[in-house]
């Protein structure tokens, strides 16, 4: 039965990929590439919905749990208890407000990016810490060059204090991100590219089966 299941899903997923693929190329199947690619927006959807249900149930289930109490530990139900309060508040202000409203804004404006920003700048700590242990351990030619660019990147971002902006450094640092960042961005993007096509591939002729079996 498992195995009747499992090649039911590879053709479906075969037929899917191999008719939104066709509707790039050939003409007048634009209709029905996009009625596929309309359903899987919607499956999208549901799955997205049906995750944030089940980390609502996760979460739901330690605080009203009594497995921290018995380990003598509340701070793992206080979490979770952040975190429902905080989903039911934002959810219920963009019900009422809308999801461009004013104190829907508020929470995003004064909330959500001053935490993102606490996290961007944590990761920026955490790199410069791995970087000078990674220096400290393997001093080779490329963990040079990497730090000679972060330094040189984050110097040249920076106004010298006492002087202001120089114009030397921001026309160094603007060919420094425009220049080589630019082309190693486009280098990892045309990776993944070909990374992605290299799945695709695998899965439309049945060689992956990330759908189960």
């Amino acid at each position: 039965m498992k195995s009747s299941f499992s090649t039911v899903n590879a053709v479906i997923a075969t037929l899917a990929g191999l008719v939104v693929l066709v509707g790039y190329f050939v003409p007048g199947m634009e209709a029905v590439r996009s009625t596929v690619l309309g359903w899987a927006s919607i499956t999208a959807g549901f799955a997205l919905l049906a995750g944030v249900l089940n980390l609502l149930a996760v979460h739901w289930a330690k605080v009203f749990s009594n497995e921290n109490e018995a380990k003598g530990s509340t701070g793992s139900s206080i979490y979770s208890a952040i975190l429902l309060l905080s989903f039911l508040v934002t959810l219920a202000v963009a019900l009422i407000s809308g999801p461009t409203g004013k104190w829907t804004m508020w929470i995003f404006n004064n909330i959500q990016m001053p935490v993102e920003t606490s996290l961007l700048a944590l990761l920026t700590i955490t790199l410069a810490v791995a970087s000078l242990q990674m220096l400290r351990r393997k001093p080779d030619i490329f963990t040079l060059l990497f730090l000679s660019a972060a330094i040189l990147t984050l110097v040249t971002a920076a106004p010298v204090y006492g002087l202001g902006e120089i114009s030397l450094l921001n026309t160094l640092h603007n060919w420094l991100t425009q220049v080589p960042a630019m082309a190693g961005v486009r280098g990892i993007l045309m990776g993944v590219a070909l990374g992605t096509v290299a799945t695709g591939l695998r899965v439309l002729l049945g060689a992956d089966r990330p759908y189960g079996g």
